[in-house]
């Protein structure tokens, strides 16, 4: 008897194999669902497509530590099993946010024991490892440098910033991009069929299919939670169908009406911005919290604010343009939910902010004239002349350092001919650049020679 549970029986290999597969059949939908070969990979095209490296290191070229960065949901640790499974060696996972030294030093002992035992390598998967300390990552560094293990690190940050000098020179740094909505959408439809997946068992209607692919935000792991959900408490109500409102009791956040692909999705990020220039700031705090509980990239938000900081604000508060590209650092650093406080600073910061406009109206102004042929030479003074031969041809002679006077400001031309005289600046009479409205102009006059004096103004 006890023969035949180890042969086939109950400890046998058959056992095994059903305890995995039953293991797999309770995995989360996500897992359940992660790629088996690079075929089934969705996106990364630029890392996957022939010739890339990272196709040739699961192909077989020679392995190399790797380190993948890029945003929640598109396929680090995928790929990491992948690389492991095409290498054949074992695969082994930790994550920043529990693994200790003492951790990251007992799987590095086991894989040393199993490739002295029998020649096997091993993978060694880290998620997160942008929350290792220096001490953490370079307890890794002899393990990677002898080969014990081959590194997959995965990290949401850039690792130039947060990965220490010897673990980036022993590794390759891989950029993952954000899948589009066709890659999740192409998920989403993969996993209702699958076998592995919902099996046919349900379908989602295409109101809903929109919505959670909205919601994804680029996020495989993301739709497929989401999507497993709605199914569960469609199957609870012995629904065949996944329908819009299924799928919002679920993910607890509304359909808002608002298509980031449509009309719609112009018409709100238009109301935000306006309502900002006109300085509402109830509006524009309604048309954010739009945006945010459809589903919008908060990356997106962010970047209208920093443009919007220097269009719609500008001089008038300098300040502006600091708190919109904090507020982009934040969302980034952060993530969403949290990150909607310091998108919601920033909207409140340039709603109440005195407006000008001359900032965009200079640049603008400068640009018409360059691009309709009004440019002129550099004047000679203005050359450079820090190359052989430089003085022969008159460059950079006659210029007057400005620092050499003590008004610090001097009379000289630098502007070509064709502009002399010419005004892009204009300052308004609003907030912080209304002493520059005065400043300026004294400054002009200095510049171009027009007060009466020796040195030029005070422009201070």
């Amino acid at each position: 008897m006890e023969d035949a549970l180890f042969d086939g029986g109950l400890f046998g290999v058959e056992a095994e194999e059903r305890a995995e597969r039953a293991i797999a059949a309770n995995a989360p939908l996500a897992v359940r669902m992660r790629p088996r070969s690079l075929d089934e990979v969705v996106g990364q095209e630029h890392l996957l497509g022939p010739g890339a490296p990272l196709r040739r290191l699961v192909e077989g070229a020679a392995p190399a530590s790797l380190l993948l960065y890029g945003p929640p949901g598109t396929g680090k640790t995928t790929l990491a099993m992948l690389v492991s499974q095409a290498t054949g060696r074992r695969f082994a996972a930790l994550s920043a946010l529990s693994a200790g030294v003492k951790d990251v030093r007992g799987v590095i002992e086991e894989a040393r024991r199993r490739l002295a035992r029998s020649g096997e390598a091993t993978v060694l998967f880290i998620d997160e490892v942008h929350r290792f300390s220096k001490t953490q990552q370079d307890a890794l560094l002899g393990a990677v440098e002898d080969r014990i293990v081959l590194l997959v690190g995965a990290t949401t940050e850039n690792p130039f910033f947060s990965v220490v000098s010897p673990l980036l020179s022993r590794s390759l740094v891989l950029e993952l991009r954000p899948l589009t909505d066709d890659h999740v959408r192409e998920l989403v439809h993969r996993a209702l069929a699958d076998e592995r997946g919902l099996a046919g068992r349900l379908a989602l209607d295409s109101d809903a299919e929109h919505h959670l692919v909205r919601l994804a935000g680029g996020d495989a792991r993301r739709a497929l939670t989401a999507l497993e959900a709605a199914a569960d408490a469609a199957t609870a109500t012995g629904a065949d169908r996944i329908g819009l409102a299924t799928l919002e009791s679920t993910v607890d956040r509304a359909a808002v009406r608002y298509d980031r692909d449509g009309d719609q999705h112009y018409d709100v990020i238009s109301a935000f911005i306006k309502s900002i220039r006109g300085s509402d700031v109830d509006a524009a705090l309604h048309y954010l919290a739009r945006m945010i509980a459809a589903g919008e990239d908060p990356r997106f938000i962010a970047r209208r604010l920093v443009v919007h900081a220097s269009e719609d604000v500008g001089m008038a508060d300098p300040t502006a343009l600091q708190t919109a590209v904090a507020a982009a650092h934040a969302v980034q650093f952060i993530g969403m939910p949290e990150g909607r406080l310091a998108l919601a600073q920033a909207t409140i910061h340039l709603a109440t902010a005195p407006k000008s406009n001359a900032v965009i109206s200079a640049i603008d102004g400068a640009l018409r004239d360059v691009r309709g042929g009004t440019a002129g030479s550099v004047p000679a003074h203005l050359r450079d002349g820090h190359y052989a031969g430089a003085a022969r041809l008159g460059h950079a002679q006659g210029y007057r350092y400005p620092h050499d006077v003590p008004e610090g400001v001097l009379a000289q031309q630098y502007p070509p001919d064709e502009l002399v005289g010419r005004d892009y600046y204009r300052p308004t009479q609003r907030g912080a650049e209304r002493a520059l409205a005065d400043r300026v102009p004294r400054l002009r006059r200095a510049v171009r020679g027009e007060d009466q004096g020796t040195g030029g103004e005070r422009a201070g």
